[in-house]
C-alpha cells in the first residue's frame, strides 16, 4: 500500500482495515494502537503517536496527521502497531511496511 500527500498537509488521514492471513478483519475491540513512521534509511521515528480504532469489529483504524508530521518531503515506511487486551502486540501490515511519500509543496 502506498500513500502520497504534499508537504505540510494534514488531510486526508491515513487509514486501513487490518486483516489476518486468511483475509478476515481483525477484531480491535478493546485494543489500542499507535502509528509509526520513519524515513527510509533513518534510525529514528518521525511519528510515534496514537491511532484511532474507527470500527473495531471490522478492523478499521486511522491516523490523523498532526502538525509537523509531514513537514519534510521524502519517502517513509509506516505501520500500525496494535496492543491487544492480553498485552500481546502485532504490527500491520505483517509482511511489509506501508510506504508514505511526502512530495514538496509549492509554497
Amino acid at each position: 500500500m502506498a500513500f502520497i500527500l504534499k508537504q505540510n498537509d494534514t488531510s486526508p488521514a491515513i487509514s486501513a482495515v487490518l486483516r489476518d492471513s486468511s483475509g478476515a478483519a481483525i477484531d480491535l475491540s478493546s485494543a489500542s494502537a499507535v502509528f509509526h513512521m520513519k524515513a527510509v534509511g533513518a534510525s529514528t521515528l518521525k511519528v510515534d503517536a496514537s491511532a484511532s480504532v474507527t470500527d473495531p469489529e471490522n478492523g478499521a483504524i486511522q491516523y490523523d496527521w498532526a502538525s509537523g508530521d509531514t513537514d519534510t518531503p521524502g519517502t517513509y515506511y509506516a505501520e500500525f502497531k496494535v496492543t491487544y487486551t492480553d498485552g500481546s502486540v502485532e504490527s500491520f501490515p505483517n509482511t511489509e511496511n506501508l510506504l508514505v511519500t511526502i512530495i514538496p509543496g509549492l509554497s
